[in-house]
């Protein structure tokens, strides 16, 4: 089976090693061929006319702005479909969805279906500011438009994002649940004796707005506030790192936070996750997160507002505790996990058992062969013998122990 990807991701055509590079080395050794259109690289950034990966994945930056996207992905997808042959369009849509604009016009001109891959939307469940509300607004009309033209919508979680689809009219055999959390558990499990803490709670992603980084400054606050001192790092990097020192500052807790950009190197980070007794993440709006999964691997429970998958996998006092968007729920929350050192460290043993199923290569070859499964893809090689169909309760590894 040929796939023709449509990303957003151009990291892989300047030779940078980020997750969707990680994830095509499994992937693509279950297709014969995939070809993925992408954004030219940044300006001033060099990038090769087509680059080829894990010998079956060929990338083809475009060499216009994102004025052109549209135009560039229709023509090169509609030549690289007559070249190949693919089966089926793959388009991962966000912001202003030209991806999912494009794919849809090479579906409609040669007949090929396409599947629009939604990780999350932004401004849901909580908007996290105007911008928020206006992509919000955006991914209502694009899947308003498209529900009627792809074959599914791709969602990564089993709750969330179909909750809104339905809302959204979407049918319920456009909706397939294939998850796209995976963990390398030969580098994120964890130790035995743990290590001594560095730090109480540990913050890691991009500094951005919907990562709710002053809730988790406020909710320091006013723990201190309660007579409960803790130290919290916060690792990352992005536009709101100016604002996050400021409220540090504004708030007095100074003396508690340390902040680094970058940490050296995976190992180091599935360090830094065991060294910590507790990961928080304060979003609004969420596809996975992928550092919480990391962190439970690594024995550390996690604090979470309930966004993407943590609905799912956190029980509330036992693997860890969900809160709310506000400070005081989450300096609760925090508070509940903490206050008992013993509690803490069963917690992280049944974060670890909690997120044991997935596994790279089983979350991998379960999101291809639901691909596969969605075309009537002959499981032995063969050809495309129709759409197979969508079901409803179609279950996720971790639901089938797969």
């Amino acid at each position: 089976m040929r796939l023709l990807m449509i990303s957003g991701d151009r990291q892989v055509v300047v030779g940078e090693r980020g997750p969707f590079h990680a994830m095509l080395r499994e992937f693509s050794r279950h297709f014969e061929r995939i070809d993925v259109l992408c954004p030219r690289p940044a300006a001033g950034v060099q990038a090769v006319t087509t680059r080829r990966i894990w010998d079956k994945v060929h990338f083809h930056p475009a060499p216009c702005g994102r004025l052109g996207m549209v135009n560039f992905i229709f023509n090169r997808g509609r030549d690289l479909l007559r070249e190949q042959r693919h089966h089926l369009i793959v388009s991962h849509d966000f912001g202003w969805f030209y991806t999912g604009l494009g794919s849809a016009m090479i579906s409609r001109s040669c007949g090929v279906p396409y599947i629009s891959e939604l990780h999350h939307v932004p401004g849901y469940p909580v908007p996290a500011n105007k911008r928020e509300r206006l992509d919000f607004a955006v991914a209502r009309l694009y899947v308003s438009w498209a529900r009627d033209k792809v074959l599914a919508f791709r969602v990564v979680n089993s709750v969330e994002m179909p909750v809104l689809l339905r809302r959204w009219k979407v049918r319920e055999n456009k909706i397939l649940v294939l998850p796209s959390l995976y963990i390398d558990q030969k580098l994120f499990h964890p130790e035995q004796p743990r290590p001594e803490p560095d730090q109480d709670l540990l913050f890691v992603g991009r500094l951005v707005n919907n990562k709710g980084l002053l809730t988790i400054v406020d909710a320091l606050a006013e723990l201190k506030r309660r007579g409960l001192v803790l130290s919290m790092r916060f690792i990352g990097k992005g536009p709101m790192a100016g604002a996050l020192a400021e409220q540090v500052a504004r708030r007095g807790v100074q003396d508690q936070v340390t902040t680094t950009a970058w940490v050296r190197s995976q190992e180091e980070l599935a360090d830094t996750y065991r060294r910590s007794r507790a990961l928080v993440c304060a979003s609004t709006c969420e596809g996975g997160p992928r550092v919480t999964v990391e962190a439970m691997a690594c024995g550390t429970p996690v604090i979470s507002t309930p966004v993407g998958v943590m609905g799912e996998l956190i029980r509330d006092g036992q693997n860890g505790a969900l809160a709310g968007f506000e400070p005081r729920s989450l300096a609760d929350a925090i508070e509940r996990v903490l206050r008992d050192e013993a509690g803490r460290a069963a917690m992280g043993q049944e974060a670890a058992r909690a997120v044991a199923d997935f596994e790279y290569g089983r979350t991998i070859e379960f999101y291809a062969q639901g691909l596969k499964d969605l075309i009537g893809w002959d499981r032995r090689g063969g050809h495309a013998a129709g759409r197979g169909g969508l079901s409803g309760d179609r279950k996720t590894p971790e639901a089938t122990g797969r």
